[in-house]
């Protein structure tokens, strides 16, 4: 990506924040994350992206052989739910510290908040090596704005950490935890 390139998805993505974190909440659920993801497919070209309905009817179909679920989020976002089967990645752990996690062959799904953390560790996986993975388009917001199925400490959960109060917006309130410290 050039520099000039570079400025122009920054630029675009921080107008697109920006009337996000604007808008009445109930908007920004809905049109929020269609502008996330298209900055995030912009931003992160090299990484295929699945969407959720494809992950659910990928994960009840017990024909298939399931993908290793990564969740690219701080711990502390994590322990308030994630998708079940879950393992978590820290943010800015490198492909060194995730490649043991992980299976040659075995299909891998990131996913995060909204999209970008797990594309941009996606990005080092795939300099690694790594060729069989996917994005999560819309992430853990739109898995759970959707009403799919979390879990906490392996039991049902029916809130999401909002990663900020701006953030958060692009959750439906009633799914918003309480912001807590985003700590690795």
């Amino acid at each position: 990506m050039t520099l000039r390139q570079a400025l122009g998805v920054f630029l675009k993505g921080s107008l697109g924040l920006l009337s996000i974190w604007m808008s009445p909440a109930s908007q920004a659920a809905e049109d929020g994350l269609e502008r996330m993801k298209a900055l995030v497919r912009e931003r992160f070209p090299d990484v295929r992206h699945l969407t959720t309905l494809d992950l659910a009817n990928w994960l009840a179909d017990p024909r298939r052989p399931k993908p290793v679920l990564l969740d690219v989020r701080t711990r502390a976002e994590y322990d308030v739910s994630h998708i079940p089967g879950a393992r978590h990645v820290d943010p800015e752990a490198s492909a060194a510290d995730v490649l043991p996690m992980l299976t040659p062959g075995t299909p891998v799904v990131l996913y995060c908040s909204v999209g970008y953390r797990s594309a941009d560790c996606g990005t080092r996986l795939l300099k690694a090596g790594v060729t069989n993975l996917l994005n999560l388009e819309g992430s853990l917001f739109q898995w759970a704005n959707e009403g799919r199925p979390l879990e906490s400490a392996g039991q049902p959960a029916t809130q999401v950490h909002p990663y900020s109060a701006k953030f958060g917006k692009l959750l439906k309130p009633e799914l918003r935890a309480p912001a807590t410290p985003r700590t690795p």
